[in-house]
């Protein structure tokens, strides 16, 4: 790689950092009454800081723009959602009006969210674990996004393929410090250069149920930035090497935790056996302290690698904060009262 692409590459990945922000601690701040765009760069800035973000940004690795390109497909499911739900309750024309020309057919397509799945597609294309994503859309039954992710992936792979085939990636040894995943965890535990195969396929194929139940669950209950969390997660679990720039999915979870202790701050009585909210603030902060350490610090003691499998198994999610699931409106049959009374029993 050369100077220039080093330095665009960098640049676009701030690009897909700060809009990722917009996407993610905007609605928050709104929820709040607190101004958008001062803590869209807060957050922007207390990523920065973060490993997974600081060694992207250094190495020259591809993890921000694959996280820009997912998290791009949770702005077109939101927006689809929005889109059956404006049709559910304000049907008419203008929701079934032709596009008249390229600007409507663009600004249709931006309103309604059609897009939904060629971010995860693309990503998917450029690296193997995003491919997960198209698991979870199969899983939560979306089955337009799942298959636009499934062609866009294939298209994008096989023009890859045929320009530059010499664009593919070698992990390093297993048993490395810097690998943070499941497998690494259990090489270095066994005392090994690699991981017993087994061991390793039962827990990744067990992790990977429980992350997959956990964001289905999270779907259902309206919160789809914290499924995809919760899939990104299981997705640096189960892999058989992460470094620490593929633990980018570390940095929303922090934010799902400060929004969490601020929702049951405000008065909302968390459910029995759940943590308070002083109990979520007090993860985000050590969560983000672990993050903002210097690796050297925290490899030796596989410090992401059981943070990762914590947080995949006890990250809350935030009913009806950003559903992907269009609501249909039901007619409410009246109830008839009859004018002359039925006899007493009756």
């Amino acid at each position: 790689m050369t100077p220039a692409e080093a330095w665009l590459l960098a640049l676009a990945g701030l690009v897909a950092l700060v809009l990722s922000a917009f996407a993610l601690a905007g609605p928050v701040a709104r929820r709040y009454g607190r101004p958008r765009g001062a803590a869209v760069l807060t957050a922007a800035a207390l990523a920065l800081m973060a490993e997974p973000v600081r060694a992207a940004l250094g190495l020259g690795h591809l993890d921000l723009l694959l996280f820009g390109l997912v998290t791009a497909d949770v702005v077109a499911l939101r927006r689809s959602a929005w889109a059956g739900r404006r049709a559910a309750w304000w049907p008419g024309p203008p929701a079934s009006r032709a596009p008249g020309g390229r600007l409507d057919a663009l600004r249709r397509c931006w309103a309604t969210g059609s897009w939904a799945g060629v971010g995860i597609g693309v990503a998917s294309a450029l690296a193997v674990g995003p491919a997960l994503f198209i698991l979870y859309l199969i899983v939560t039954r979306r089955w337009r996004p799942a298959l636009l992710a499934t062609v866009t992936a294939a298209i994008v792979t096989l023009a890859g393929t045929r320009d530059r085939p010499d664009l593919i990636d070698r992990a390093g040894p297993i048993g490395d410090a810097a690998n943070q995943s499941l497998a690494g965890l259990l090489a270095r535990l066994y005392d090994s250069s690699s991981t017993p195969v087994l061991v390793w396929l039962s827990f990744a194929a067990l992790l990977l149920a429980v992350g997959l139940i956990r964001a289905r669950a999270a779907h259902a209950d309206g919160d789809e930035i914290t499924a995809f969390t919760l899939v990104g997660l299981t997705g640096a679990t189960i892999a058989p090497v992460t470094t620490t720039s593929e633990l980018i999915w570390m940095v929303p979870a922090v934010l799902i935790l400060v929004d969490a202790a601020a929702r049951l701050r405000v008065g909302r009585r968390p459910r029995t056996g759940r943590l308070t909210g002083l109990g979520y603030a007090t993860a985000a902060l050590l969560t983000y302290l672990l993050l903002a350490l210097p690796p050297e610090w925290t490899v030796g003691w596989n410090a992401y690698g059981f943070a990762v499998i914590v947080l995949m198994n006890a990250l809350p999610w935030r009913p009806g904060v950003a559903p992907a699931t269009p609501v249909v409106r039901r007619p409410v049959v009246p109830v008839r009262v009859p004018a002359i009374p039925g006899p007493r029993g009756s």
